[in-house]
Formats: C-alpha cells, structure tokens, sequence
C-alpha cells in the first residue's frame, strides 16, 4: 500500500504522544474539509495540529509579504492569522479601497503559496492597537451612536462591510481549494459586553457567507470573559501571554471539553510614546509554547511579525490616562519589524522542531535581510516648537486626510480635533 507524506504523519502521530501531526501543505491542489469533534481539530476526518503565527498585511509593505511567509513557514508555522480592517477598506461611506497594501485576497493568496493556511478575524472591531479599533471615522457623525451594539447605525453599515469582505473570501475557503480554515467572531468582546444577540448576529454572517470553515470565537482567561463572549456550539479560543495551562482549566471549567487553541499568545506587547519599551522573558514565553505543543493547544503568536503602523494607523490606550501607540508595532516578534530573524525566533523554532520530533524537519530560514548603510547625519540647528505649530482647526464631522494620495479618516469626536 502506498501511503502519502501527509498519511506518514498522521500514522506516526498516532504511534506517539505528541500528536496529532501538523497540517498538510495548503497549496497542494486539493480541497480538503477542516471540522472539529469534541477534543480536536480535523483534517478530512483526522486530527492534526495548528501552529499558527500572527502577521498584519496593512503592517507589512506587500512586496515583503512573499519573504515573510517564508520566515514564518521555516520558524514552523503552518498557518498564518490576520485581522481585516475596515476603516482602510471603506474611508468613505460606500466607496472602498482593496488596492495595493490592502489586497487582502493577494496577501492570503501569497500565504497559500507559501504552504500555509490561513484564520481570519474580520472584525468589524479589531482593537490590534489600530486607530479607533478599526472603526471608519465616519461613524463619529452621529455623536450619540453606540459601537459594538445593536444600535442600527452602526450595526446596519457593520454587516454591510461584514458581508462585504466575507463574499470575497468565499472563494479563498478550504472546502473550495483555498487556504481559510477558520474566521473570528467579533473580537475578544467579552471584554465589552454580554449582548449574546449581537455576537450572534456576525455568527449568522460568516455561517452563512463562509459555509466552509469554522468559526471561533477569542477571549481573555478570566471568568466574565469567557462568560460574555463564547457562543454555543462555537469554538473558544484563548488569549493570553502566559499561564497556558490555568487559562485552558478555566476555560474546561466553563466549557467542558472543547477543541483548545490559543486566540493570541502574546510574546510582547505594544509600546507607547514616552515609555520604556516593553520587553518579555523569551525563556518564560518558550515553556508556555512548549506546554501547548505537548498539550492538544494550537498556538497562535501575537505578534509572528509585527511590522509598522503607517501613516495614522497607529492607535492608543488606557492607563490612567490617554495613552498613545508608536508606529512601530515589532512587538516582540520573533521576526522583527525590518524582517530580521531574532534570537527568539531561533529559541521557538528549536521548541517547534523538538515537537515534530523526526516526523518533519523544518525547511532553512532564508538569509537575514541586507541594510542598507546611511551617512552619518548631524541637526546643527533647532528651532522653538510651538510658536510654529498651526492652531488645531474646530470641526463638526470627522475630517479626512490624505497622505500619499490616500484617504485616511481621523477619528475626530465633532468637537475639536487635533492634527496628531
């Protein structure tokens, strides 16, 4: 009997302790069924394992995305995750923009290329440390519209940009010879609310236009968490950036028996302007990898590769004052943000290869990136700030800006905005 690659690992996986084996490559040619049962994830019927890896392809200039695929596949991953953003996708009411840096179809077409599948999280919200959490600013017209609701104003054009992109990633799904396997619900909402109608309302969505992959829904560890945001019948996932084992005993807590995977394992965290920079221990993330790995959890790092927030992408947050993003978003990344192959990214992908064990070995990393060499530079004059700041105009309606001939909508309350 012959039996092929694919078939080898699934054996071997089921004569050892640390199966199920990872996925086949998503550019064979074939259309495959991907399903869950009570405990795992299934490809045509049979377990396997998702090592998935975070990566943004607003972040990341497109003529890069082919070699960062390829750093990501030979780290280990088999899967690559991206949110979609919508405020990029449509800065005018009705008029949208899939061109250049945000052809999501080419970016999950490229990722097929390389062999990897993909998990896409559609949003509408998708926090991701992004401006207004991806929202347009168009919205803001309204200055008593409620986001993440079921008030019509924002859940009518939500939807409308839901089916939006979800028609176009039709094709893409697994069940079809694309690379989709999974798409997201929401985003962490039960950190927000606990309006289960709402949630279900994105569900009914991508149920109905992506018939073919599963959905999931992502969420923090903590009890009100997992409460608020998990579905019936969905798959939850987790988020965290350490204490692997007590975040899935919480979630068999609530759950029971579930297909486990991670939603983000953080392997950093975002910096802000005017603090130290966020760091991590690689040696404490690389044993929760190693415990998901040997544990039935499919991990998904947060960031693989972080890249850059352009232009004024670049969102905030809240601690204990309004606290903004740089546009740097690196993360902590195993590939850093210029695309440089890290020490922890060597650590991760020995932990990976120590997982597959002699099954499969790692294809070789590509080269590091060349850098270009500068002159020296030296500012021998400086003048006085503020007097030659421009007084911050008033507006009624969120303004529009247009770097590089782009539009890029502020997120301007109608009350008094400010060029950031």
């Amino acid at each position: 009997m012959k039996l092929s690659f694919f078939s080898v690992l699934l054996l071997a996986g089921h004569l050892c302790v640390a199966a199920p084996m990872p996925l086949p490559e998503s550019n064979d040619g074939a259309r495959h069924v991907f399903s869950t049962n009570q405990e795992n994830f299934l490809m045509d019927g049979k377990p396997i394992k998702i090592i998935s890896g975070e990566m943004h392809y607003p972040r990341v200039p497109r003529q890069h995305w082919k070699d960062r695929f390829q750093r990501i596949k030979a780290m280990g991953m088999n899967t690559v995750c991206t949110y979609l953003f919508w405020n990029v996708h449509e800065p005018e009411p009705g008029k949208w923009d899939f061109s250049g840096n945000l052809d999501f179809v080419e970016f999950i077409k490229e990722a097929q290329k390389a062999g990897l599948w993909v998990i896409v999280r559609p949003g509408p919200y998708v926090c991701a440390e992004w401006e207004f959490g991806g929202f347009p600013g168009w919205l803001l017209k309204d200055e008593d519209l409620k986001v993440r609701s079921q008030d019509p104003r924002f859940l009518e054009p939500a939807m409308a940009y839901l089916k939006k992109v979800c028609s176009m990633l039709e094709p893409l799904q697994i069940t079809k010879g694309g690379p989709i396997i999974m798409a997201q619900v929401e985003n962490e909402y039960g950190s927000y609310g606990s309006d289960k109608d709402y949630v279900k309302k994105h569900l009914d969505v991508i149920r109905k236009e992506l018939p073919g992959v599963v959905p999931f829904t992502s969420d923090g560890p903590n009890d009100w968490m997992i409460k608020n945001g998990t579905l019936p019948g969905v798959v939850p996932a987790m988020n965290f950036g350490g204490g692997a084992k007590g975040a899935f005993a919480n979630l068999e807590k609530h759950k029971g028996k579930t297909p486990r995977i991670n939603g983000e394992f953080w392997v950093g965290w975002f910096d802000h302007w005017g603090k130290p920079k966020n760091g991590g221990s690689t040696e404490g993330f690389n044993r929760d990898l190693k415990w998901m790995l040997e544990n039935n959890v499919s991990p998904n790092l947060f960031m693989v590769h972080g890249g850059t927030s352009f232009g004024f992408m670049n969102g905030a947050n809240w601690e204990g004052a309004y606290t903004p993003d740089v546009t740097n978003y690196d993360y902590g990344a195993p590939i850093s943000e210029n695309g440089t192959l890290t020490d922890r990214y060597r650590t991760f992908r020995q932990t990976i290869q120590d997982y597959y064990g002699d099954t499969y070995k790692l294809p070789e990393p590509p080269a590091q990136p060349e850098m270009m060499e500068l002159p020296p530079s030296r500012l021998r004059k400086r003048p006085a700030c503020f007097p030659v700041f421009l007084s911050p105009p008033s507006a009624r309606s969120p303004s529009t800006w247009k770097p590089w001939g782009k539009a890029w909508v502020s997120s301007c309350t109608g009350q008094r905005c400010k060029d950031r």
